[in-house]
């Protein structure tokens, strides 16, 4: 009797192997930073011999340590399952933050205290701040240490770049790449459904290359249609490239101190609304749009119920924000909440303008948004509206059952019933979320002392109200917080043993916890499930 393949002790060539390539891509992606180390790129007078250094040496790590992988794993057999799928994924994710902070540490680049920056500005990243930039970066979270990010002595042109590079490569995944470019017969489902966030049916419909084909050439055209468009109204190429990075990755990295609020322009802030928010639509959905079947879309609960908070949230921001002053007059409400909205709950974290200055029920409603994200299938991370949709209706339909118990209704979504083992993975993602978050904002809490605060002219009782913050908005894939990691802050004062944590907390959003998780699960690694 042949035994079950999930039974089979792990396949450490194989994902030694997949390791290997994944290391060698992200060699390859550094190498294409290099020109913007030189001047007729950059526009900075010299060439940026130290960024050149750095990205030199950084692509030799990657390709030694992808060839290393790859001769580990030359007796691969070629058979992956589920549990080497996962594996691939969590460990891909690792490996890529930890090599592309090697760029931000060997460059030299430097970083600033948010309040001060002439104060510290002249001090080197150190491993843990190199670190915390690259999973923000890869994780689409968009949080930083570094304050002054216009002056190339201290940060160079093409580290700049690589930093938005890794929204670009991160966005809808380094393993959808991987299954785009080279398939993995059986174990392509397991990888493609590991990485892409949220729960979405659509995906298993298709053979799963060509759906990764699909889904890679809407994210290529999406970020080629708003470099063009910001090329169009005057953006160089270097910005156009970069805030289409992390528009369409809802990344939120900037080439500016004042993110997009450096620009002082209403079509291109409108630009980048619109492609926050259609980035976090399900690209199965935007697929059916290209093929003008619109239908689909608009049969969408879940698309419907997205429009709907962010047309709700806007509303309500700019009312409360007119009513306690927050804004000159309606049209500059209209203009800065829209935008702020849009970017907090497609976790993008591009800023317009000090929303950390609005009215306490301004900022709460945002907080909140940190928590809900785009629709599942796209490049938003957070819990995603299907989520919430289940669960409203799961709960629903308990409630009825306390006063109806003979009548049994199954919960449907877009007409079709929901499996019970869908509803049962939801809650229990919302109870892991939640533990994670309040225990992870306990730590923070204990790793943080007062000092933090009043060090740069904060009050320490607000402590507990932005270490929450701190929490949701790195878990949540946000970037920016509230008070002393506000919109017009950073991360560059919190703690070393803070800023792993916080670290740890975007990895682990961005693949939606369990692939992370089943790493330090020793049953994982053994020979039965």
């Amino acid at each position: 009797m042949s035994k079950c393949p999930t039974c089979f002790v792990m396949n450490f060539p194989l994902i030694t192997k997949s390791l290997g390539i994944v290391s060698l891509l992200i060699g390859a992606s550094m190498a294409l930073c290099l020109p913007w180390a030189l001047p007729v790129c950059s526009g900075t007078p010299t060439i940026e011999w130290n960024a050149i250094g750095a990205l030199v040496a950084s692509v030799a790590i990657a390709v030694l340590l992808g060839m290393g992988l790859l001769r580990l794993g030359r007796g691969a057999d070629g058979r992956m399952f589920r549990k080497e799928a996962l594996a691939v994924v969590g460990l891909s994710w690792c490996l890529a933050s930890a090599l592309g902070a090697a760029p931000f540490l060997l460059s030299g680049t430097r970083k600033g205290h948010s309040e001060s920056p002439e104060a510290t500005a002249g001090v080197r990243m150190s491993v843990v701040d190199s670190l915390f930039e690259s999973v923000s970066g890869f994780s689409g979270t968009g949080a930083t240490v570094i304050t002054d990010l216009e002056d190339p002595q201290l940060v160079p042109r093409a580290i700049l770049f690589w930093r938005s590079a890794t929204h670009f490569l991160g966005g809808l995944g380094i393993m959808v790449l991987f299954v785009a470019l080279l398939g993995q017969g059986s174990a392509g489902k397991a990888i493609f459904r590991a990485e892409l966030p949220g729960p979405s049916k659509d995906v298993g419909h298709s053979r799963v290359q060509h759906a990764a084909w699909i889904f890679a050439g809407i994210y290529l055209g999406l970020n080629a249609t708003v470099t063009i468009l910001l090329l169009a109204q005057g953006v160089s190429l270097f910005d156009a490239l970069c805030h289409a990075f992390g528009t369409i990755a809802t990344g939120g990295f900037s080439t500016y101190n004042d993110s997009v609020a450096h620009f002082h322009s209403v079509s291109i802030e409108m630009t980048i609304t619109l492609f926050m928010a259609v980035s976090c639509v399900n690209f199965a959905l935007l697929y059916y749009v290209i093929l003008l079947r619109p239908g689909r879309l608009f049969r969408d609960a879940e698309f419907w119920t997205y429009t709907g908070i962010l047309a709700g949230a806007t509303t309500l921001v700019v009312g409360f924000g007119l009513v306690h002053g927050d804004f000159a007059n309606t049209t500059e409400a209209v203009r800065y909440s829209l935008f702020q909205v849009t970017s907090i709950l497609t976790n993008t974290g591009f800023g317009t303008h000090d929303f950390d200055a609005w009215n306490e029920f301004g900022r709460g409603l945002l907080f909140f948004l940190m928590f809900v994200g785009g629709c599942a299938g796209s490049t938003s991370c957070s819990i995603k509206v299907i989520r919430y949709l289940i669960l409203a209706k799961a709960l629903s339909l308990q409630t009825e059952q306390v006063y109806r118990p003979s009548v049994i209704r199954p919960l449907r979504l877009n007409g079709e019933p929901v499996e019970p083992e869908v509803v049962r993975d939801v809650i229990v993602y919302f109870a892991t979320f939640l533990a994670i978050a309040v225990g992870a904002w306990l730590l923070l809490l204990a790793f943080e002392p007062d000092a933090t605060w009043s060090g740069i002219g904060g009050n320490p009782h607000e402590k507990l109200m932005d270490c929450a913050s701190g929490v949701a908005a790195t878990i949540n894939g946000v970037g920016p917080g509230l008070g002393t990691i506000g919109a017009t802050r950073n991360y560059a004062h919190f703690q070393p043993a803070s800023r792993l944590l916080l670290s740890f907390l975007m990895l682990l959003g961005r693949l939606e916890i369990f692939p992370i998780l089943v790493l330090f699960a020793p049953r994982f690694w053994g020979a039965k499930q």
